[in-house]
């Protein structure tokens, strides 16, 4: 069953999400095949710089503080998205979907503390090849109202 394109617009959030310096360092420990919530911490590998895990390197760098690595956007940007492709009045057969592309375009820095909010909507809905293409473009901003991070996500419906 084709998605139907009525639904082009329908906006998704507010959804709020506060940065915690422990999880950005847990990120970045992720990376170098650590795997923190079962208490095997290792080192970052050497190619992650220590301004996304140390809090002393950090400091003295650019920012003063510990930022997050760009793909930690994935986290709380993703939300409108996942709202969309469960919204029971698009009708979206989770079964048969796929994930098609991302595109994130970082505007500004990620640090700890930092309270952030997504928007997002359905900007395309079309089909090709026999499958239903879904397109949600999102949005965060920081608590200044400042834009931190545009995503563009895609989901292909396969057919039945």
């Amino acid at each position: 069953m084709a998605l139907d394109p009525k639904f082009v617009g329908r906006a998704y959030g507010p959804f709020t999400y506060e940065i915690g310096r422990e999880k950005l360092r847990e990120f970045s420990l992720i990376l170098g095949g650590s795997v923190p919530s079962a208490g095997t911490f290792g080192e970052p590998p050497e190619h992650v710089s220590p301004l996304l895990y140390s809090q002393e390197a950090a400091q003295a760098g650019p920012y003063g503080d510990v930022i997050a690595f760009p793909s930690f956007a994935v986290v709380f940007a993703i939300r409108p998205f996942s709202a969309a492709i469960a919204d029971p009045e698009l009708g979206v057969d989770r079964v048969r979907l796929v994930h098609g592309e991302q595109e994130l375009e970082f505007l500004g820095v990620m640090r700890p503390g930092d309270v952030l909010t997504t928007t997002g909507s359905i900007t395309e809905l079309y089909r090709k090849a026999g499958m239903d293409f879904l397109v949600v473009t999102t949005e965060t901003r920081n608590a200044k109202g400042e834009p931190v991070v545009r995503g563009v996500w895609t989901a292909v419906i396969r057919p039945a």
